[in-house]
């Protein structure tokens, strides 16, 4: 044998030794899981002729998930015209991302809610859950948790927030309070914690009361984040101006809710493959 293949001989060895020394550290074997492909199929959706500040906040949204999609994790698409999207397009998607609004007429209306019943994801922002008397969409006020717009602060500010349930994966990365950077905060009657189908993540503190300026709430019980239990969804109250992606744990808070609608596939979780 010469040197050469010595020292190969004697190489191969040691790299042996060093795996069987990590994998006696890690028993439960190598600790990434690396893509092969894109692992799901993303559809953001946003209007041009929404009010400025709503513009602002999906402009900058779209530039956040397509951070997210670095290395080509997932497929990314976004629409400010969701007319194209009838229900056979509309279920190639793992989730749909709403920024600053929501289908307006029966069709539109229809492909949506139909993708949402056969198991459908959805995450949407602020204005994208607004409601009234006006909004004439009975199936969405059930899906949001039975509350219309009820009344908010002005002009936008941070605000101290409490997390409702710390084991719940969107939340047990984050600290129990925090404080989130400003926006304007809708606050729905009857409140979302009052029906059973939902499930409160997030709240104003009430230590915040009376917070605003022009416009100041007093009291009340203000939900900001949840889910209704009986579809693939969450709901943020974030989403106005252009201040809310400067906070590290407000955008982890953003991860890891899109991160857990996806989880929930009923195709299976694609970050386990």
């Amino acid at each position: 044998m010469n040197n050469v293949q010595y020292n190969i001989l004697t190489g191969l060895f040691v790299l042996s030794l060093s795996i069987l020394r990590l994998n006696a550290q890690n028993p439960e074997g190598y600790p990434a899981n690396y893509a092969k492909e894109p692992r799901f199929k993303a559809l953001v959706f946003y209007s041009e002729q929404a009010e400025e500040a709503h513009v602002e906040f999906a402009q900058l949204a779209v530039d956040f998930f397509k951070r997210l999609n670095y290395g080509n994790g997932y497929t990314l698409e976004t629409t400010t015209d969701f007319s194209g999207y009838h229900y056979d397009k509309l279920k190639e998607y793992d989730i749909v991302v709403m920024l600053n609004g929501y289908p307006n007429n029966k069709s539109e209306r229809d492909a949506f809610e139909k993708y949402m019943e056969n198991g459908g994801g959805w995450m949407g922002f602020h204005a994208a859950a607004y409601n009234d008397k006006n909004t004439n969409w009975l199936w969405f006020l059930e899906f949001i948790g039975g509350g219309v717009f009820y009344c908010n602060n002005w002009p936008p500010q941070p605000i101290l927030v409490e997390v409702d349930n710390k084991d719940h994966a969107v939340t047990k990365n984050l600290p129990t309070s925090f404080v989130v950077p400003e926006s304007e905060w809708y606050q729905w009657n009857p409140s979302p914690r009052e029906n059973n189908d939902i499930e409160v993540l997030l709240s104003i503190s009430p230590k915040n009361y009376p917070f605003g300026i022009k416009d100041i709430v007093n009291f009340g019980d203000f939900p900001i984040v949840w889910t209704n239990k009986k579809y693939r969804m969450i709901y943020l109250n974030m989403g106005h101006g252009d201040d809310e992606f400067t906070d590290a744990t407000q955008k982890l808070l953003f991860i890891n809710a899109f991160r857990w609608v996806l989880s929930q596939n009923k195709n299976g979780d694609p970050f386990k493959k």
